[in-house]
This record gives C-alpha cells, structure tokens and sequence, in this order.
C-alpha cells in the first residue's frame, strides 16, 4: 500500500519510487532538466559572447567580455539568462528523456548487447530534433535578447525577460514567430546531440573496457562529447543564429530567404571556414556545457539510485 506524500502529487515512499511506474517515466526528463539548468548557469556569460562574435564584434573572446562588463556591467554576462533556463526546462527536458527512452527500447531490442555507433548516433539524432521543436520558441528569446544590444538604438527590442520576448514575438509576427529558425535550430540540435550523446555512450564503454570508471570516466567521456558537440553543431549554429537575428531590410523582405539562401550567401561571403566563425568561444562555451549536463546527470542518477529512485 503507498501513502500519499502530498495533497497534489501521488507518490509512494522514497524506497518504491524506483518501481513506480510513473516515476520511472518521469524520472529521465526530470534529471534531464535539471541538469541542464545547472550546467546553464554556469556557462551563461560564454553564450552570450559566442553570440555577440557571431554576430560580427571584434576584440576575441576576453576583449568582447570586457566590453560587455565595461559598457553594460557585469550582469550583462547573464542577458538572457531567464530565456536559457526556459530551453534548458523544455529542449534539454526533451532531448535527455527522449534519448534515455530510445536508448533503452533499444537495449531491449538487442537483449541487453551494447548498442552499435550508428544507434547510438540514431537516438541522439532523433533526441536531438523532437527536442529542439519544444525548445524553439525559448532559443528564438535566446537569441534576440543577446542580440539586443549589437543593433542600433532605435532599432532595439529592449526586453525585459523571457515572458516579455515571447509576448512581443507572438502580438508583432504571430504565433509562428516563435518558431522562426526552427528548422534550422531541429537541425543544429540533431547534428550537436548526435556527436555529444553517441561520443559520450561510445567512450563511457571504451574507458570500461580498460578499466576506468566512476567519476575519471564520466568526466573523459564527457571531454570527448563536448568536442564532437562543438565540431559537428557550429555550422548550424551559425546559420542558426543569422536567421533568428535578421530585421527586414528598408523594402519589408528579409537578408535570407530560409536555410539554404544564408548557407549560399554565407559561403559566398567567407567561403566554408566562415560556418565556423568563433570556434574558439563555440567551444569553450559548447563543450563545458555538454560536461557539466552529463556530469551533473550522472550525478543525479547515482544520488537518486542509491538512495532508492
């Protein structure tokens, strides 16, 4: 018999969670969640001087940092914080419960056997895609809040937080304003969870294979993740993040026409190594992201394990 733990949620002892039902369905996107949050807050002041060298300052990753603390102050680092915990609670939520269920229907499927690299890539391909279209519409806020401050003054939103974004998107372009650049950001995000959640589960069973596990391995694996995150993601990213931040031109039409017109002109532009324009920050920023989530998760798994979840 389970007694009830609160007057809104009907949950058994801590001891019975693990066989829960329910809680077993819930459990991957909660952590997934909160993992990413965490990580978020950590790594904040580098995405949003990813986003200004992408967007075209100059001065390298320490002289836009400087800028931004000189002209606007330190908390500036963290514009758009509000927006990034509310893609963590809905992309990362999504795309960490989305693998872990893959992952173990797959398992299943191969009675246990471990899971060849092209599933592995599969389930983060497809965590990737599904999650990023519950995620858009914070990334869009994302963006355009860290943006503000390159465009002309009269030419600013000046929002104030993530609910004032996403109300001004939707009352100016509609509701499908909120998933400008959703294509683009499914892709980004398929190429990025395919490199960071297929290295990760590959390297976690080659450090097993020679011995290495608990926390060395956790951390080796997650290294290996945030390069492959950062090297196969980039250029989308960069597509990404001109379409999200493009105005309309004084004729009322936009610089792009979609994804594939910024890739041509782009290339046009810079040729192929400008897809990868601020690799260095992308990096710096993407890869301790990636370590952090994954850390943080298995953390929380191990805590929750052991004590009966």
């Amino acid at each position: 018999k389970y007694r009830l733990s609160s007057a809104i949620f009907h949950l058994p002892p801590a001891m019975s969670l693990r066989d829960n039902a329910t809680w077993k369905a819930v459990k991957p996107f909660l952590n997934g969640g909160l993992s990413g949050m965490g990580a978020t807050c950590i790594i904040q002041p580098l995405d949003i001087v990813k986003v200004r060298l992408q967007l075209g300052a100059t001065g390298g990753p320490f002289g836009v940092a400087a800028g931004i603390i000189k002209n606007d102050g330190f908390g500036a680092l963290y514009t758009g914080l509000s927006a990034g915990l509310l893609r963590q609670a809905t992309y990362t939520t999504a795309r960490l419960g989305i693998h872990a269920k893959i992952v173990d229907y797959l398992k299943e499927a191969n009675k246990g056997a471990p899971l060849p690299l092209a599933q592995k890539a599969g389930a983060g391909l497809a965590a990737g895609g599904l999650g990023a279209m519950f995620g858009s519409p914070a990334d869009l806020s994302l963006i355009r809040m860290q943006a503000d401050k390159t465009l002309p003054v009269n030419e600013r939103r000046n929002y104030t937080g993530v609910v004032h974004a996403l109300s001004d998107i939707v009352k100016k372009e509609g509701v499908g304003g909120l998933f400008t650049g959703a294509g683009t950001t499914s892709i980004r995000a398929m190429a990025l969870n395919m490199g960071m959640l297929a290295s990760n589960d590959q390297a976690k069973e080659m450090m097993k294979e020679n011995n290495i596990t608990g926390f060395p391995a956790t951390l080796g694996a997650s290294a290996i993740a945030g390069f492959f995150a950062s090297f196969f993601s980039l250029p989308f990213d960069y597509v990404k993040t001109q379409l999200q931040k493009q105005k309309p031109l004084p004729d009322g039409t936009l610089p792009f026409k979609g994804f594939g017109d910024c890739c041509v002109k782009t290339m046009a532009s810079g040729g192929p190594l400008k897809f990868y324009t601020g690799f260095p920050t992308y990096y710096v920023r993407i890869a301790p992201h990636a370590m952090f989530t994954l850390i943080i998760l298995d953390q929380i798994n191990t805590t929750m394990k052991n004590a009966g979840m």
